[in-house]
């Protein structure tokens, strides 16, 4: 196509108007069929030339038709019009090549934005794949036990839901434990039972790997918060800090309540306002906080202060609270009691029993008290690990919008800090907030980056691997050596099993999947306020050859294993000698053998004469 530009007139010729016209109308920006992006540039109006002197002027490239001179435009493409499903497209008589098609440096538009966007996605999806794939992993090498209500509150529970067997304790009659974290592993146990595939196997690892792709979804979200928040090499601190924290590593694959608040907390705070008062997802992270209360009501405690910040820095105050967060708490609590009147037969509130037994009572001492500084002193500092100069100098450089994440650690130490009872995986909830401040410290490190990564890296795998693989293995390893002798039996009354260890040292029908004759010593707490009254373990430790003679005076009453400690052994050897017991299987459990708990777990069966002769 060419257009017409007549030297000295004052309008162009009829023809190139009407064409002009036309081009003027068009948008300044076309795109064709494959996406790229054409500029037309044209004029209002046909450029004047200036008259030149006639000894100057240039023979004319043109041609001349009715005293009107044309020149043919420079580089100008035909666009020819398609219809497409989008609307009206353009499709130039010559094609660009792909390096033409392609954004280049410092273009910007929908395809350059749209091409950044998949980028990313695309990066996302493979950090989201290895967080999994090693979450898989680290749920494969723990192989330890941590503590009894790992499998206690959750395992044997759901076990007792969907098989029929297995033993609640105390609480659960009591009324201080809901059904809704073990209800999610029923569910599990349930599909297992239907398929046919309730293996031992089975039913140990499938609640753990849930646990542990929920785990990864924590991570995720944190790296997304922080992301968010701050800039990519912070966030990438901070995610290589919460991947390869020793105590995450030996909990986040647990079946424990803490897992689980400290999972739903971290994905509650990927909502949470934390850059101003925003009430978009007020419902979002308001619902999975509920959520964490609902299974272990202590999951308030962390999030007390972001509360306030958020209703305080909030201007609708009373929507927030009335439309919000109070439609929530109702709907939640509601689900509790609904949920509990189902299984306990009647309607309990065990939050507000919760709370009275282990605040307002203090019967939570009953299982060991500690002094007020243990958290500042013991606690953090062991739970942190090699992260600790880390986070006490990342609470120096941090932003100050980071710094309520700070106040949430510190009021969870000291609510924790006035109570006797304290354990390790009470404060593990807000260990993710603590991950913040440590990535902050790696980002500003420069000279020492690479010795301190170094130390970082190897001490928390140390930890990690020894925790998860050697310390207190042993409880777990001899109820698979139960399981497989004495499910094997013919007769499985005559394959009893006694553990002889401090109560709840062992997993129970929930890895032995299996209705053999089991039995442990019981240690409930006296919940009349009574003192002086001595549980079952407690008396048979006074006096352990005592307590055999007179609770197994006939042969017949005699267990056929019996399982225990290794520091218990000299103590009864008398009564293993005269009963004709015999040991089978040594098991190691600890390097750091302490009280009534020794560094091995002996099994012991007892041989009757007729197999003896």
């Amino acid at each position: 196509m060419v257009l017409c530009e007549g030297p000295g007139i004052n309008a162009p010729h009829p023809l190139a108007q009407r064409r002009l016209s036309r081009r003027r109308e068009a948008p300044p920006l076309l795109e064709n069929c494959a996406g790229a992006r054409l500029r037309l540039r044209l004029s209002r109006q046909p450029t004047r030339r200036k008259r030149q002197h006639p000894a100057r002027a240039k023979p004319s490239t043109g041609s001349s038709v009715q005293g009107l001179q044309f020149r043919p435009l420079r580089a100008v493409t035909v666009m020819e019009p398609e219809r497409g499903a989008g609307g009206l497209a353009f499709r130039g008589s010559h094609s660009r090549s792909p390096e033409q098609e392609r954004p280049q440096k410092g273009e910007t538009g929908p395809g350059s934005e749209r091409t950044k966007a998949e980028a990313r996605m695309a990066v996302d999806a493979r950090l989201a794949a290895f967080v999994v794939a090693l979450r898989a992993l680290n749920c494969g090498l723990v192989r330890t036990s941590f503590v009894p209500d790992e499998h206690w509150q959750s395992l044997e529970v759901a076990h007792r839901l969907v098989f029929g067997y297995g033993h609640l304790t105390w609480e659960w009659t009591a009324g201080l434990r809901g059904y809704a974290y073990p209800l999610l592993f029923a569910s599990l146990y349930e599909v297992l039972r239907l398929l046919g595939a309730d293996s031992v196997w089975l039913l140990v690892w499938t609640p753990r790997l849930a646990q542990a792709l929920l785990s990864a979804v924590a991570d995720m979200k944190l790296y997304s918060l922080v992301c968010r928040l701050e800039t990519q090499e912070v966030a990438r601190w901070v995610f290589l800090c919460q991947l390869c924290s020793w105590f995450t590593w030996y909990c986040c694959t647990r079946t424990l309540t803490n897992t689980m608040e400290t999972a739903l907390n971290t994905i509650a705070l990927s909502y949470y306002p934390l850059e101003g008062a925003k009430a978009a997802h007020s419902r979002k992270y308001a619902s999975l906080v509920a959520l964490a209360c609902l299974i272990r009501p202590t999951a308030i405690i962390p999030w007390v202060p972001l509360l306030l910040r958020h209703v305080w820095l909030e201007p609708a105050k009373g929507r927030l609270i009335l439309c919000c967060f109070l439609p929530v708490g109702l709907v939640t609590l509601s689900l509790s009691l609904i949920i509990d009147r189902i299984f306990f037969g009647q309607w309990t509130l065990v939050q507000l029993n919760f709370l009275w037994f282990n605040v307002l009572q203090g019967l939570g001492s009953f299982y060991g008290t500690q002094p007020w500084h243990w958290y500042l002193s013991q606690g953090l500092p062991a739970v942190l690990g090699p992260h600790l100069p880390f986070f006490l100098h990342g609470c120096l450089c941090a932003r100050k919008r980071c710094r309520v994440l700070l106040v949430a650690v510190l009021w969870t130490l000291l609510v924790y800090s006035m109570l006797g009872h304290k354990e390790f995986r009470f404060i593990y909830p807000v260990l993710p907030f603590c991950m913040v401040f440590c990535g902050h410290s790696l980002a500003q490190l420069r000279a020492w980056r690479k010795p301190a990564l170094g130390f970082l890296l190897l001490s928390s795998t140390l930890l990690a691997l020894y925790t998860g693989l050697v310390h207190q293995r042993g409880a777990l390893d001899v109820m698979g050596y139960v399981q497989e002798a004495g499910c094997r039996s013919t007769n499985l009354s005559s394959a009893s099993t006694f553990m002889l260890m401090p109560c709840h040292s062992t997993p129970f029908y929930s890895h032995v999947h299996c209705p053999l004759p089991l039995r442990f010593l019981q240690c409930p707490p006296d919940l009349t306020g009574q003192s002086g009254d001595l549980d079952e373990a407690d008396t048979f430790y006074r006096g352990p050859t005592r307590w055999l003679q007179r609770e197994f005076q006939d042969a017949a009453s005699l267990p056929a294993r019996l399982v225990i400690f290794s520091a218990l052994e000299e103590e009864i050897r008398a009564f293993l000698v005269s009963r004709n017991y015999e040991r089978t299987a040594v098991f190691f459990h600890t390097h750091f053998p302490e009280g009534r708990t020794g560094s091995h777990i002996y099994v012991y069966e007892r041989k009757t004469r007729m197999a003896r002769n």
